[in-house]
């Protein structure tokens, strides 16, 4: 299995077992009733057609997790022993299965396994499981839809800062940005039990980068949360950011589709935003308000006391310090972007436009590069699961001097430090020469 799938797959197990592996403190009852609603739950599988999850198996995917002392990759996937081999029905015996949904259209799963028995369809002595039978019905779009029943919501709140970030992004004005009117968005935080901002920064457009800069900034100043609960939209569901927060020990949650209501904290702070903070402010360039924004959260949001909870949020975020975990001092690599390259046989690898050189013993190997758009030309090599160094940049003019070794497995490129407890990103390291 591929290094992305696995690391895919080991996100979303992180993602069910963080409720386990991310609270200090967690009493037998309450870990018992997490452990049901999650067997209960219907979950998206990556690359898997099952919903449903075990309760050994989460247990077990908990134990490996703290084995490892919180290294995501204890969560990945063994390599499969059947390679190769079908598990799921042949092409007849699904249209057979169709043909008798049309006769019975109300039957359970149950029901319609043992008529598939009874009629012969399947051969005798084969096992067919109602769960298989299930997925196939369901991808057909024949099972029929459940009636749909009242929506149990109720009110929450975080018990300690940092447990439960909130995100979202509201249109913002327009301002002048260079000779163009330009539309700005905002991208905003809030600590769930204290109502505070850790960051609400104007952007002009609304894209995973403008997230990722934002949270990064917000995670320098308050620390680390333990959820961090988004919506649906492109930027919240990308890779990249589920790898970061899971590298990072935060458990992202996305609220479901077309159902705001799980964010109302932000949707209510973001009513504060156009009622008093920009019905009263001017600003001409997007610098301008952001400076007078962050002066606004300071001086007044801040300092003032909140309706909901009775306190200005900056001293009910004070109460619980201890509580707060803060930031690692490399951040900065936490953020870095991925890409898959392939080694040339004349030792380059291409990326974004430029041209690098790896060294000679991972010629034709595919390696893994991890990079800042801001500095694309500091590229770090993984291969493995170690670092290399960092790529050099091609300069043909020296290489037309450079003298060839007789033998190229002489230049020896050994690995720099190993994964990280958790990471996905790697310190920074000298330049590897070869």
């Amino acid at each position: 299995m591929e290094e992305d799938r696995k690391k895919q797959i080991a996100v979303f197990r992180f993602g069910v077992i963080s409720d386990f592996v991310t609270r200090a403190h967690l009493e037998h009852g309450e870990q018992q009733r997490l452990l049901a609603d999650k067997c209960l739950r219907r979950w998206q599988i990556p690359f898997s057609g099952r919903t449903r999850l075990a309760r050994s198996t989460i247990l077990s995917w908990i134990r490996r997790y703290r084995q490892s002392g919180g290294r995501l990759e204890s969560l990945y996937p063994g390599s499969r022993s059947d390679r190769g081999v079908s598990r799921c029905l042949d092409p007849e015996t699904i249209q057979a299965l169709i043909r008798l949904r049309s006769q019975l259209p109300t039957s359970s799963v149950k029901t319609l396994v043992a008529e598939m028995t009874r009629r012969g369809i399947v051969a005798q002595g084969t096992r067919l499981s109602p769960s298989t039978l299930y997925r196939i019905l369901h991808y057909h779009g024949l099972m029929a839809k459940e009636k749909a029943h009242p929506v149990d919501r109720r009110r929450f709140e975080a018990e300690l800062p940092n447990d439960i970030w909130q995100s979202d992004a509201m249109h913002g004005p327009v301002i002048t940005a260079g000779e163009k009117k330009r539309k700005t968005y905002l991208v905003a935080f809030l600590d769930d039990m204290s109502r505070l901002i850790p960051h609400a920064q104007f952007f002009l457009t609304e894209g995973l980068a403008s997230f990722l800069d934002a949270l990064r900034v917000a995670l320098l100043k308050r620390g680390l949360p333990r959820k961090l609960y988004v919506d649906n939209g492109p930027a919240f569901r990308s890779k990249h950011l589920e790898e970061i927060c899971a590298s990072l020990g935060i458990a992202l949650v996305h609220s479901r589709p077309y159902q705001p209501e799980g964010r109302g904290k932000c949707e209510r702070f973001f009513r504060t935003i156009r009622s008093q903070f920009l019905a009263t402010t001017t600003a001409h360039s997007l610098d301008e308000l952001n400076c007078k924004l962050d002066t606004w959260l300071r001086t007044v949001y801040h300092s003032r006391i909140h309706s909901a909870t009775g306190e200005p949020p900056i001293k009910r975020f004070a109460s619980h310090m201890e509580c707060i975990r803060p930031a690692p001092k490399d951040l900065e690599d936490y953020f870095r972007k991925r890409a898959r390259r392939r080694v040339a046989k004349d030792r380059t690898v291409s990326l974004n436009g430029r041209l690098f050189e790896a060294p000679v013993p991972l010629i034709g190997k595919q390696l893994t590069l991890l990079y800042h758009d801001h500095e694309p030309a500091r590229v770090e090599i993984l291969f493995d699961g170690r670092s290399y160094g960092m790529l050099t940049p091609v300069d043909l003019h020296v290489n037309c001097r450079v003298r060839r070794a007789k033998d190229a497995l002489a230049l020896d490129a050994s690995p720099r430090t190993p994964l990280a407890t958790g990471k996905l990103s790697f310190t920074t390291h000298e330049e590897h020469s070869s």
